[in-house]
């Protein structure tokens, strides 16, 4: 009987075993060496971020986008060549979410960004990467106008920062099992 319940145990360890180290063999590291055998890093400092075009209004979100996609890729500071081109198409629009009953106003915005990115080869003949990125921010307003400014500018720095680590995350796993 004790035998009986030495080998369970034993092969209850072993299935233990194999359920914690099976899955972790299928996963590979984004930060890790990419399957080119060139470091991610130096992959992500390759790409050159073309200015984004925006509709009259939302010029403010293809500053910013393309101001933190430039650092997220290669905040090094040191000129690296550039082997790919990142090109981008951002829109954003604002939803009034809730509205004070006494005055009819809008008291907090939503906030929605979306980006339509294309990454390809530097000369433009392969596209290695499509795709639509999203990010939202709400933010609240008041009666004071500076303060609705400043609200909503930090609210397009929120969805901008979202939506360039959404792009990079996609780019570093693409890199990283290509």
């Amino acid at each position: 009987m004790s035998s009986l319940k030495s080998r369970r145990r034993l092969l209850q360890g072993l299935a233990g075993a194999l359920l914690l180290v099976g899955p972790t063999a299928c996963f590979r590291p984004l930060y890790g060496p990419t399957a080119s055998g060139v470091p991610l890093q130096d992959q992500l400092a390759a790409i050159e971020v073309a200015m984004i075009g925006t509709p009259q209004g939302a010029e403010r979100l293809g500053h910013d986008l393309r101001s933190e996609l430039i650092f997220a890729l290669d905040g090094s500071g040191k000129p690296q060549p550039k082997r790919y081109r990142l090109t981008i198409s951002a829109t954003e629009s604002v939803q009034g979410t809730t509205v004070d009953i006494t005055t009819g106003r809008a008291n907090t915005a939503l906030l929605n960004g979306a980006a339509t990115f294309t990454l390809t080869s530097l000369d433009g003949a392969r596209t290695l990467l499509q795709g639509t990125a999203r990010g939202t921010a709400t933010y609240s307003r008041d009666a004071q106008r500076f303060a609705n400014v400043r609200a909503a500018r930090d609210a397009d720095m929120r969805v901008a920062r979202l939506i360039a680590e959404d792009i990079k995350m996609r780019i570093a796993a693409l890199f990283a099992t290509s």
